[in-house]
């Protein structure tokens, strides 16, 4: 294991798991075979694409934004939970939150690339924040007010009122698996592109959505579902992508069984491509987005009683596997400003520190 001189906070968050993340260096596929994080990252996997140059433009300006500027990882705090999960809901452990600007300042006050947010949020702001931080302005949702609740991503704006409120990038949802997805999937490729035209980078939430996807376990989190979910998105022309980290695997052979076919898989996969170990089931992920080339950005998901341990966890599994970084919004938004702040430092520690490498 490698020996963390500058982070013994990083181990001790990672207690019993610190020799089981750290001392891993035994990949099904190994670094050499992917596009790895790096300062000169938009030259490198975005400059010889199609994107055009005020694209460039805009993804080095997240990329050179905030603690983690110049290392090629990012650092974001999203914040659509008020539309996703209801307002109060979402912010009643922390009332302060319903105001847009105190999202933003803690976006600023954390370090983090971007502030990713609604319509609503970034547009209250724009006039004061647009230029200071990068926004990334989240065009459709989830909206739970419909009875009984509905589980479909609308569209809340154009791309045109994202790019006239100084957005850098537009980040939208797709809920692959979903009767809704065929749509989705559409509505959101346009989207990018006209996002592309105006030199705005775009960012895909690239999430499972589906009841039968809930058996023994819950393989919206497995590593083949979202993988497959992930190279839809590259496919899409996503800039970057976003992603739970997985938990398991399987997910295609248990659609499987009995009588139900679903999808197409290889055994291989399981066997050559991937172990049950979470490094290695995270590079699976970025596999799938291009061997790299796009970004895989995992969530931090809800907060809890660990937030501080799993944040780190999921942060060193993510840069191990060659992941490029962290987008954590509950964890960070639902405690007071200072503790949300040392959360963010405590995330970005992880990809400052040179002794934490690609396994």
């Amino acid at each position: 294991m490698a020996t963390l001189s500058a982070s013994t906070s990083i181990e001790e968050y990672l207690g019993d798991k610190a020799t089981y993340l750290l001392g891993f260096n035994n990949p099904k596929i190994p670094k050499e075979r992917l596009h790895l994080p790096s300062p000169d990252a938009v030259d490198r996997y975005f400059a010889p694409s199609d994107r055009n140059n005020r694209v460039l433009v805009n993804l080095q300006r997240m990329f050179n934004h905030g603690r983690l500027a110049g290392t090629g990882y990012l650092s974001i705090l999203p914040v659509d939970q008020g539309i996703e999960h209801s307002a109060g809901a979402s912010f009643a452990k922390n009332p302060d939150y319903f105001d847009p600007e105190n999202i933003v300042k803690l976006a600023i006050e954390g370090g983090c690339n971007a502030v990713a947010s609604t319509f609503g949020v970034l547009a209250a702001a724009s006039r004061k924040y647009a230029h200071k931080i990068p926004f990334l302005v989240k065009i459709n949702h989830n909206e739970l007010l419909t009875y009984p609740n509905h589980f479909d991503q609308i569209m809340f704006g154009t791309v045109k009122e994202a790019y006239e409120l100084g957005a850098a990038a537009i980040g939208a949802t797709i809920y692959f698996g979903s009767e809704e997805s065929s749509r989705q999937i559409i509505e959101v490729s346009r989207a990018f592109a006209h996002a592309h035209e105006l030199g705005m980078a775009t960012v895909l939430w690239c999430y499972l959505r589906n009841p039968a996807f809930k058996k023994d376990k819950d393989y919206h989190l497995s590593a083949d579902l979202t993988g497959q979910a992930n190279h839809l998105g590259v496919t899409i022309e996503a800039d970057i992508i976003k992603q739970k980290l997985p938990e398991n695997n399987g997910g295609y052979m248990a659609l499987n069984m009995g009588d139900s076919s679903y999808g197409k898989f290889d055994k291989r996969i399981y066997t050559e491509l991937a172990s049950d170990h979470p490094i290695d089931l995270c590079r699976y992920q970025v596999l799938n987005c291009y061997a790299g080339r796009v970004g895989l950005i995992n969530s931090g998901g809800a907060s809890g009683q660990h937030d501080f341990a799993e944040a780190v966890t999921t942060a060193v599994i993510n840069k191990r596997a060659g992941g490029m970084g962290l987008i954590s919004g509950r964890k960070a938004f639902q405690r007071p400003m200072s503790e949300g702040v040392k959360l963010f430092h405590a995330i970005q520690d992880v990809y400052l520190n040179p002794a934490i490498t690609v396994a």
